[in-house]
């Protein structure tokens, strides 16, 4: 645990050999890289954290500021105490602030990866105004069902990223959680769609994207877009994957982390496996 003068930040590590932080999207904490560690076994330092508002990370966001800046914040903590430079992994909304540290000069980041990233922003850019405003309805229609009191506003979330009826399958434990830190989730999504293209076209970082095969239409864009956008990335197809391909394709997301961390990441290329 890191003891911050604006509240605490989850930090635990373990392991030796190359630095491999890990960061969450919403709604996570380490437990959710759980089998990505297993797969990658002892032959990394891996470091987890949550972001604002999750596990044992205070929030510092207000309905006055929630600027990105307040996550970057904490993912810089992280690689702080880490020391060194570091192999930095983001899921979801983790990857969309993996991103955003990256473009900001104050961390030392040797390679990333983001999978699935939601920087649904790419696709206003674009002009991929349908993929947008699918994204979007989802968005407005949560706002409102939790500003109406609405206990499990959230579902359509989860409904979303991997269909409906996925929230009800989720172990009571975690419905529960993800009912729990809702305000939490709805910063997230106010915090924005990511940054212009010509941010991420600053972002010299060796990168890696990753997107499921079955994931949503928008995300498979915003994942060709984004590669488009990064001056050193290349793309990957998890065959069989949707977007929590972490905790299901997690031996293949291992195996993409381990071949970036060592540098072979196909660079420039776009592929499937």
């Amino acid at each position: 645990m890191i003891e911050d003068d604006r509240g605490r930040i989850d930090y635990d590590e373990a392991g030796a050999g190359p630095t491999v932080v890990l960061v969450p999207g919403s709604w996570g904490t380490r437990s959710a890289w759980r089998e990505v560690i297993a797969a990658l076994g002892s032959r990394y330092r891996i470091v987890t954290t949550s972001l604002l508002g999750y596990g044992g990370t205070a929030e510092r966001r207000t309905p006055d500021d929630i600027a990105m800046e307040r996550e970057a914040e904490i993912v810089e903590a992280v690689i702080d105490r880490a020391g060194g430079a570091v192999h930095l992994v983001g899921h979801s909304y983790g990857g969309q602030v993996c991103l955003a540290v990256a473009a900001r000069p104050k961390a030392a980041i040797a390679t990333l990866t983001v999978i699935e990233p939601t920087v649904f922003g790419l696709l206003q850019q674009a002009s991929e105004l349908a993929l947008y405003e699918q994204v979007t309805t989802v968005r407005d229609g949560y706002f409102r069902a939790f500003a109406n009191g609405e206990k499990e506003a959230a579902r359509r979330v989860i409904a979303f990223y991997s269909g409906e009826g996925s929230f009800d399958a989720l172990p009571q434990r975690m419905r529960d959680y993800i009912v729990a830190t809702t305000q939490a989730n709805i910063y997230d999504w106010q915090t924005g769609f990511g940054m212009p293209s010509s941010v991420y076209a600053g972002i010299s970082v060796p990168s890696l994207i990753l997107r499921g095969e079955h994931g949503h239409p928008s995300m498979a864009r915003v994942a060709e877009l984004l590669g488009s956008s990064l001056p050193d990335a290349s793309l990957v197809t998890v065959a069989g994957a949707g977007h929590f391909m972490i905790a299901t394709h997690a031996a293949d997301v291992a195996r993409l982390i381990s071949a970036a961390v060592s540098g072979n990441r196909d660079a420039g290329g776009e592929r499937n496996v």
